[in-house]
């Protein structure tokens, strides 16, 4: 009966080795799991790498919404976020990622080449700001297209001026003797132009234009035999061509993160149209004598001329901001006749006066089709001389001008392809017109 409990123990002793053995992993074992450690740790390591990418690029594409600065440059490796990150509340990381790997999924599979995630949404969205800003600039700078481009418009000019004449002097500081001229000018002119132009390379452009000019005044004078109670009316109608031009635009800079687009203009004026000098003043009204008005209206100004501009196009995405400052050179010319007086000739050499321009503004893309801007432009003009054969140089009186306008217009695209622009100015100085409004359509072909 001793035998078998020591037989047992024994036994027992013998094959508790083994069992240990049995229950320690082998060596393999060990470096087997070990090494999916490392690779859990590595693919969270990239999770989280790729959250955060997603993350930046969320905040990145709210603020480009709010329209602060200019978007990411091209050659960011930041990936553009899918359509959700647009919305005013972000979707869950986790959730952007599976999109993001959705769509490039779908891209892969359509096109058997891989791209990166969101590159499909940032060439979309840089194909829309191309178009809004080619939008905006067809209204303030030409495009630089190998195409053909007509342009047609209308302009509507109106003034109003009003005069007072005083001739005589006052008797005890309140009794005026003398004569009374009370003078109104009201002028409309209509003006139609017809421009074509057409870029020879993506920086050099020209263009022709030929404008038709429509004038319609009415002329009111008071105060004949010195009573101010007596008015005359008269209106006179002129129509015909006007200064042609030709220009030629290029741009030296184009558009970058450091630089605005910078455009060069230089245009020639030649004098097609009926100039204002030598044309004879007429009494139309026998019963006043204070009436005096032109036998013709003119449609040009007679001279050759010749405009140089350089402008400046700057996108802060969606406002474009854009200035210009111009120099319009008028030369000399010899002309048979400039007095006014009928049956009186005096050929004389005319100098008009140069003129400074300065405009700027902005302008707002609504969309990939319609768009407004505002601007203020201003031109200044300096006095007009005129030299009698063998006389001295003597300067014209109250030639001098400045002319301040407000500009608002707005743009529209039609599916034809057909762009319209309209636009209405306001004069701020007495020199400007009261208002001018325009309505422009071109299209590329």
């Amino acid at each position: 009966m001793r035998v078998a409990p020591l037989s047992l123990a024994l036994a027992l002793a013998l094959s508790a080795p083994a069992r240990a053995d049995e229950a320690t992993p082998a060596p393999s074992e060990f470096k087997s799991l070990h090494q999916r450690m490392l690779d859990m740790s590595r693919e969270l390591a990239e999770q989280r790498a790729q959250i955060q990418r997603l993350s930046e690029e969320v905040d990145r594409l709210e603020l480009a919404q709010r329209g602060r600065g200019l978007d990411a440059p091209q050659n960011d490796t930041a990936a553009a976020a899918p359509d959700g990150a647009q919305q005013s509340v972000p979707r869950d990381a986790r959730e952007l990622a599976e999109d993001a790997r959705r769509k490039a999924a779908d891209k892969d599979g359509a096109s058997g080449e891989p791209i990166q995630v969101g590159q499909a949404q940032r060439e979309e969205d840089a194909q829309r700001r191309e178009q809004e800003k080619a939008l905006v600039v067809r209204e303030h700078a030409p495009l630089f297209e190998r195409k053909f481009t007509l342009d047609a418009g209308f302009s509507y000019s109106y003034y109003d001026r009003r005069q007072l004449a005083l001739s005589g002097f006052l008797a005890l500081d309140a009794i005026f003797l003398g004569s009374i001229n009370l003078d109104q000018t009201k002028a409309s002119i209509g003006t139609f132009e017809l421009s074509g132009r057409y870029g020879l390379t993506d920086r050099l452009s020209i263009e022709a234009t030929l404008p038709y000019v429509y004038r319609d005044s009415r002329f009111v004078s008071g105060g004949a035999g010195g009573a101010s109670s007596v008015v005359s009316e008269v209106s006179l109608r002129s129509q015909g061509l006007g200064d042609a031009s030709v220009a030629a635009y290029y741009q030296w800079v184009k558009e970058s993160q450091r630089w605005p687009d910078i455009v060069t203009s230089l245009r020639v004026r030649a004098p097609t149209g009926r100039d204002p000098f030598g044309l004879k003043l007429v009494q139309p009204d026998g019963n006043n004598n204070n009436l005096n008005i032109p036998e013709d209206l003119p449609t040009g100004s007679g001279m050759w001329a010749a405009t140089f501009n350089v402008s400046a196009l700057r996108t802060y995405d969606p406002v474009i901001l854009f200035g210009n400052i111009g120099y319009t050179y008028n030369q000399p010319a010899n002309f048979d006749d400039i007095s006014p007086v009928a049956e009186q000739v005096s050929p004389a050499r005319v100098a008009l006066g140069n003129t400074v321009q300065l405009s700027g503004g902005l302008a707002i893309a609504l969309n990939d089709r319609s768009a407004v801007s505002f601007s203020v432009a201003t031109a200044a003009t300096g006095a007009t001389h005129t030299t009698a054969p063998g006389g001295p140089k003597r300067r014209v009186a109250g030639s001098s001008s400045n002319s301040t306008t407000l500009n608002i217009g707005a743009s529209y695209v039609l599916p034809s392809g057909w762009t319209f622009n309209g636009q209405i100015a306001a004069g701020l100085t007495p020199d400007a017109p009261n208002f001018v409004f325009s309505l422009r359509g071109s299209r590329s072909f």
